[in-house]
């Protein structure tokens, strides 16, 4: 949910995307190696499976969407979603144990997905609903991500859009980002549920609103 907006302060989505995407799969595996213990494995198949479908949408949407406006977009979601889980009213109900609500969401990751390498948001709205713990959140999200991601890229690859400088960016940043999974790994173990989502969705609403600036600067 951060690598995305990030990046595409200095590199175009067609490159920040699948570089996102390769990362995920390299933190996912270890992830899911340390914490399987703690992964609700019904809902991640569930959310893939759901993610199957929205998938090929959203790699339309980067292979011939404009920069400006998917950028513009992706900032207006973040931000979105962030002020809505800070308000306080984001709803808690068995309900949302349901298989309906697992596709929807689902669905709108693959979508995300494709286009910005970002299955994340609506993933976290999803967890946050169900009251999962720091601990749940994160090995369901990352079991989720790896079949997901890899998914992603073959179909990065079909699109075009997976060349050289995404091989070149994501080996010089493996020395940073393998120490930085096992970092995070030992702050999310000291985190509680109400600081969790108060972390998570306050970064993300700066970056999204800081996306959605460069966006209308590049615009105008």
């Amino acid at each position: 949910m951060v690598a995305v907006p990030l990046l595409a302060f200095v590199v175009p989505l067609t490159v920040a995307t699948p570089l996102a995407v390769l990362l995920s799969v390299t933190v996912a595996l270890i992830v899911v190696i340390q914490d399987h213990q703690s992964i609700h494995m019904s809902s991640a198949l569930w959310l893939l499976a759901a993610t199957l479908p929205g998938l090929p949408v959203g790699l339309l949407l980067l292979k011939f969407g404009h920069q400006a406006p998917l950028k513009g977009a992706l900032g207006v979601v973040i931000f979105g979603i962030s002020v809505f889980s800070l308000s306080g009213r984001m709803p808690t109900h068995p309900r949302f144990e349901r298989r309906g609500w697992l596709m929807g969401f689902g669905f709108c990751a693959g979508v995300l997905g494709g286009a910005f390498g970002m299955n994340g948001p609506s993933l976290a709205m999803y967890g946050a609903m169900r009251g999962w713990t720091p601990q749940q959140f994160r090995a369901t999200l990352q079991a989720y991500f790896l079949p997901a991601s890899l998914l992603a890229l073959f179909g990065f690859g079909a699109v075009g859009v997976w060349g050289h400088d995404v091989t070149r960016y994501y080996l010089l940043s493996l020395p940073v980002v393998l120490p930085a999974v096992f970092l995070g790994r030992a702050i999310n173990r000291r985190l509680r549920g109400v600081a969790f989502r108060k972390y998570v969705f306050s970064g993300l609403g700066l970056i999204g609103l800081l996306l959605l600036a460069r966006s209308l600067r590049a615009a105008f």
